[in-house]
């Protein structure tokens, strides 16, 4: 049994014993029903022994009528006393009362509270373990008092002991008379005291005590048994986990401690085999080992044994590898507890992938590391991998003559070795050096616009990049030559050859070169001008860094017409003034159409240049029709009557290709124009005067074709002559003049008025006004001279330095400078 629990079995002795001290003071307070009786006991509570004598004496304190003792032993009756003393020789009931009486006006009475007591002179302990105070640990036993004839049992207490140490009170049992625990007769009491063992309760000590107290009246008074030692036997017990883990050279007898009483016997065993437990231990004795102890019982226990040590790591210095290959590579570790390995690059943990590439290459440092030590080491990685993809060569654009440098690098390992392909010249230069491919384009010209590619390869495989190099202020040439070009024939000529050739010396920028649509690689063309007519002689090939070009042969094999004839679509040779009407040119057999442009003439000017029509109404040029076809046009024409007797003519021209193209011209076509007449009002206006006595001749005359005819309308009463289309007219009127032809006709109204005629005499007015005016001149003009000197002037070689004479006007005098004249003249 625990120390907490016999710590809590005290505390309930010591409650049960505070019940039995309020319950004797309940019954003395129940005893002191007359503590108003005038009475006084001395003492007034006696503790007796039981058969030793007792004395009590009772004294009234008040006049009365007499007094006495009731009781079950040595009782007196009624005295006239004030002192009574009651005495027992030898107390032997255990239940015994008194009380004392006395009568006054009315009897009262005080009783005398007696404790009859007896205590054991020893008590007995004992248990339910075997006779040698053997007990198996864990089980639970029962550890007992004994205590003879004892009463009160009230008063006592009973502690257990475990060497000088309480460890439980008041666990009572009362065994005779059966459980009265309020009795005052003698009892015989059982103290159990439970109690379960462990191998560190083994040689304990246990005692009991029984006290009895009955003070304050009372002694107290006490007896304690002999000590109960007790063997406890366990095991045997294998202090040590499933699992364990020792160091190299520790032994299995300093990791497991066996514990058991009786001492056990220790065997151990691997693999079914006896196993020195003293035996210092290697990382190959780790296992699975069984322990067998022998003791107060059999225990067989299985035990995982661990042999501590540090890392050991085993790994490659250097190891290649294929890019995006699974790889094999591993580092052996051994230790236990199974070491931690972690792999280190530059520092930061890493995690080697299953497959490598080229940014895994490089030292890693792989660090092992358990409870006991760390180690590490150093491995180099080659990652082998094709050349990678090319990024600094860039399509570029280069002006005309500048100079300009293509870099090519890759990486790859082993090192890629690099080669180009482009159109050579001589302006490029190409240089290798440190894994990187230059070229050098000096003095860049059209042929060197194009694509270059550059291949970089290993063992491991091949890249390349094609990039455009453009020229700018060039245009791209394809490096071909055709002689003779363009090539112009004639229908049914003598047949010619075309010869296509390389511009370049260098031979191997030519991959290869033909005449399309000739098996052969003849690379001269000849033609058959019999039937080569939709022919366009091609010739292709493919060079490096160009890539595939041609060029055409300008071939044409032509056929002149065999006729050109220009007509009025209605077959007319006659058209209406302003009226729109069509002329058509046919041109007969002629080859190619495309090539076909007709100008139309009037007279000896072009009047317009049209294209032609295949006979489907498709325009010529663009039709694919290279062979002889009939082809024809037409034209718009709006004549007036100033273009009448116009020669019209339309001619075919053929551009060959040639300086001078072919032309074949058609006949002439005269158009006569036809318009309806107009009359000619500047001699005829729209108002005529006539004076009275004087004829007026009105004159119609017209323009048009046919030739018109004249027809006057006028009042029939008035006085006319008509002749050749001429009106005379003598009176006033509405005269109306009309003009037709097959094409239309035209009027003219005129309006003839009536005037007096006052021309004589304003005439004669006239020459009187003169005559009058002329006369006062004259008069005038004599007096001024005859008042002014006559002198001769000479008008050559005038001086106007010097001052001759004064010419007089109406402005004051002013100086004419005059010279004497050679001749004499006399003004009148």
């Amino acid at each position: 049994m625990t120390e907490g629990s016999l710590l809590s079995k005290a505390t309930q002795m010591s409650q049960s014993r505070l019940f039995v001290q309020l319950s004797v003071g309940l019954l003395l307070i129940a005893a002191g029903v007359g503590a108003s009786c005038p009475i006084e006991l001395s003492p007034s509570s006696v503790v007796v022994r039981y058969g030793d004598p007792v004395s009590v004496n009772c004294t009234a304190t008040v006049s009365h009528d007499g007094m006495g003792w009731e009781a079950s032993v040595g009782g007196i009756g009624i005295t006239e006393v004030n002192h009574l003393p009651w005495n027992v020789e030898s107390l032997t009931q255990w239940d015994i009362s008194a009380f004392c009486f006395i009568n006054a006006n009315e009897q009262c009475q005080k009783n005398l509270n007696i404790i009859v007591y007896t205590f054991p002179e020893k008590i007995q302990i004992n248990s339910t373990a075997d006779s040698n105070g053997m007990m198996v640990e864990g089980e639970e036993y029962n550890i007992t008092c004994e205590i003879p004839k004892i009463a009160p049992v009230q008063n006592l207490t009973v502690k257990w002991y475990n060497g000088d140490r309480i460890i439980e009170s008041d666990v009572l049992e009362i065994i005779e008379p059966n459980n009265l625990k309020n009795t005052k007769q003698p009892v015989k009491l059982l103290s159990t005291f439970p109690f379960t063992p462990t191998r560190n309760d083994s040689g304990a000590r246990f005692r009991c005590e029984a006290q009895m107290d009955l003070s304050p009246v009372g002694p107290h008074l006490n007896v304690s048994s002999q000590e109960l030692t007790i063997t406890v036997v366990f095991g045997p017990d294998v202090q040590c986990s499933n699992i364990i883990e020792l160091m190299e050279n520790e032994s299995l007898e300093e990791n497991c401690n066996i514990a058991g009483n009786p001492t056990p016997s220790v065997k151990w065993l691997k693999d079914g085999q006896p196993f020195n437990s003293t035996t210092p231990m290697r990382r190959e004795n780790a296992g699975m080992y069984i322990l067998e102890a022998n003791g107060s019982l059999s225990v067989q226990k299985n035990i995982q044994v661990h042999v501590l040590y540090g890392p050991e790591l085993n790994c490659p210095s250097i190891y290649m590898a294929e890019e995006h290959t699974p790889h094999n590579l591993t580092c052996t570790v051994e230790g236990f507890p199974e070491p931690v390995m972690v792999w280190y690059r530059d520092d930061e943990v890493v995690e080697l992938p299953k497959t490598l590439t080229r940014l895994d290459a490089g030292h890693y440092l792989i660090t092992a590391s358990n409870n006991q030590s760390n180690v590490n080491a150093t491995v180099e990685i080659i990652v082998h991998y094709q050349p990678s993809e090319i990024f600094e060569l860039q399509d570029l654009e280069v002006h005309i003559g500048s100079t300009v440098e293509l870099k090519c690098s890759s990486s790859g390992n082993p090192q890629p070795t690099y080669t180009w392909n482009y159109y050579q010249t001589d302006n490029v230069m190409e240089e290798n050096e440190d894994g990187v491919s230059r070229l050098e384009i000096h003095s860049a010209t059209a042929y060197n616009m194009g694509t270059y590619t550059c291949h970089a390869w290993n063992n491991k495989g091949r890249i390349f990049r094609t990039i455009k190099v453009t020229v700018i202020g060039a245009e791209q040439e394809c490096p071909l030559e055709i002689t003779p070009n363009p090539m112009v024939l004639e229908y049914r000529s003598r047949a010619q050859g075309a010869t296509c050739s390389s511009t370049s010396a260098i031979s191997t920028n030519v991959k290869r070169m033909y005449w399309e649509g000739v098996e052969s690689d003849n690379m001269t063309w000849f033609t058959n001008t019999n039937e080569d007519w939709g022919m366009t002689p091609v010739c292709t090939a493919t060079f490096q860094g160009i890539g595939k070009c041609h060029k055409s042969l300008n071939f044409t094999l032509y056929k002149k017409p065999d006729s050109v004839s220009i007509y009025h679509v209605h077959r007319l040779s006659s058209v209406e003034e302003g009226k729109e009407f069509q002329l058509r040119c046919d041109i007969v057999s002629i080859a190619p159409a495309q090539n076909v442009t007709v100008l139309w003439y009037k007279n000896q000017d072009i009047l317009k240049e049209t294209d032609c029509q295949l006979e489907n109404n498709k325009t010529c040029k663009f039709s694919d029709v290279r062979s002889p076809v009939n082809v024809s046009t037409t034209i718009n024409v709006n004549l007036q009557r100033n273009d009448s007797g116009a020669e019209f003519r339309c001619e075919a021209l053929l551009e060959t290709g040639s300086n001078t193209p072919q032309n074949t011209t058609s006949s002439t076509l005269k158009i006569t124009v036809l318009y309806k007449p107009k009359i000619n009002t500047t001699k005829l206006p729209k108002e005529i005067p006539v004076f009275r006595g004087y004829p007026e001749e009105l004159v119609c005359e017209a323009d048009g074709n046919p030739t018109p005819k004249i027809k006057w309308g006028y009042n029939p009463e008035s006085h006319v002559n008509v002749s050749k289309g001429n009106l005379t007219v003598y009176g006033p009127g509405i005269y109306n003049c009309t003009a037709s032809n097959d094409v239309g006709s035209a009027s003219y109204e005129v309006k003839v008025i009536l005037k007096e005629d006052y021309l004589p005499l304003i005439a004669g007015f006239v020459a009187v006004t003169v005559v009058a005016i002329s006369t006062i001149f004259i008069f005038i003009y004599s007096i001024y001279y005859k008042n002014t000197k006559m002198r001769r002037y000479s008008l050559k070689n005038p001086k106007f330095s010097m001052h001759n004479g004064n010419v007089a006007h109406s402005n004051g005098d002013l100086q004419f400078p005059m010279t004497r004249l050679s001749k004499q003249y006399i003004c009148i």
